[in-house]
């Protein structure tokens, strides 16, 4: 399914609903950039790149804007973003779409980058699965971790309950309120979620492996608290089997570090075990890759060892990389302006404030401020 359309930030946001396709067009559609990602860090490069008046396409594999944050996480409270004490993976979100509405970019969803290969002429043809083809000046990779899949339970024939007693990611939490669930993992997702759902929950669980976690202290330390009080329970040990009643899932075998295995009833069943990412494709258009990252060749523009692809947000890496969506935000004000002198080759690119600057207010369409 091709999902392409220009940007509606009460649909993308949410739903990711698109208009006609671009498949089928007679010929590829020419571009100065393409952004490959529509992630926090990907709407933002969308967002930078329109200061300089460069229009983009974004391409994402997932059939909604956001990337993980959107997908996985979406009521997970994110506190570092600059000015803004406290915002939602959606909220985030939505506020990104507000803000590069004035940019008109179009998205194509639901589809993967297949081919990238250096024309003749020093553009770069491209190709989605969708059958979308295009002829751009500049590419900016911003995918995150990859095309990533949440890691699954390896638990025989208890994939039949996928989507309806077993969830990889929580999109609504309030289906999972007065249910008694059990959440599987000792990261920040797992603790994060079971601390969120105790109280709203009929009852809690966290079934963990072993005794170390690797979430934040404060979320442990909050959980043991918590299981104290007999809030919530933990369990140190794994899913080995299941039961069924009526087709339902209704008890998981859990063995524990004794080797006894035990059986523990539940409505739900909620596993995060991460995500396993695959940089798919990516791998193949001879860029330099670091443990399944790429490497950029500086810090001043972000561009990778292929002239005209730049990579932005948690896919790249370098010395002193920090994994933070706004280092992400400034990886991508750098790469517009490093790519700028391939879409404008002749014209001399100046640094303007959005404070000051009457071109930026207008590409923006906001009025000028007057100045006593």
């Amino acid at each position: 399914m091709d999902t392409s359309t220009a940007i509606d930030s009460s649909t993308l946001a949410t739903h990711g609903v698109g208009s006609a396709p671009l498949s089928g067009q007679s010929g590829p559609t020419e571009t100065d950039a393409i952004v490959i990602g529509a992630g926090p860090v990907g709407l933002f490069q969308v967002f930078e790149l329109g200061l300089l008046e460069i229009k983009a396409h974004v391409i994402d594999s997932l059939p909604v804007v956001g990337g993980q944050c959107v997908e996985l996480y979406p009521d997970k409270p994110i506190y570092d973003i600059p000015a803004v004490p406290v915002c939602t993976g959606q909220e985030l979100t939505n506020n990104l779409l507000k803000q590069i509405e004035p940019f008109g970019p179009t998205f194509h969803l639901n589809q993967e980058v297949t081919l990238v290969e250096r024309r003749e002429d020093g553009r770069f043809n491209l190709e989605t699965s969708a059958g979308n083809r295009f002829i751009t000046k500049t590419i900016f990779i911003a995918a995150g971790v990859g095309s990533f899949q949440p890691r699954t339970i390896k638990v025989d024939g208890i994939d039949q309950f996928d989507g309806s007693q077993l969830f990889y990611r929580v999109k609504d939490p309030v289906p999972f309120h007065a249910k008694n669930l059990v959440i599987c993992g000792g990261g920040d997702s797992a603790l994060d979620w079971a601390l969120n759902f105790a109280g709203k929950a009929e009852s809690v669980v966290l079934l963990h492996r072993r005794e170390d976690f690797r979430a934040a202290p404060a979320s442990v330390a909050k959980m043991k608290e918590m299981c104290e009080n007999y809030e919530m329970q933990l369990l140190i040990g794994q899913v080995t089997g299941f039961e069924s009643r009526d087709n339902q899932l209704s008890e998981i075998k859990v063995t524990g570090l004794d080797g006894v295995t035990r059986r523990l009833p539940l409505d739900m069943l909620l596993v995060f075990f991460g995500l396993s990412p695959k940089l798919g494709p990516i791998a193949e258009w001879g860029l330099d890759i670091e443990r399944k990252q790429l490497k950029v060749v500086n810090t001043e523009k972000f561009e990778t060892n292929v002239p005209g692809i730049f990579a932005v947000g948690d896919i790249n890496t370098y010395p002193g990389k920090k994994k933070l969506i706004l280092s992400g935000f400034h990886e991508a004000a750098l790469a517009a302006f490093g790519a700028a002198p391939y879409i404008f080759p002749d014209k001399k690119i100046h640094m303007q404030y959005t404070t000051t600057s009457p071109k930026l207010h207008k590409i923006l369409g906001v009025e000028s401020p007057v100045f006593d």
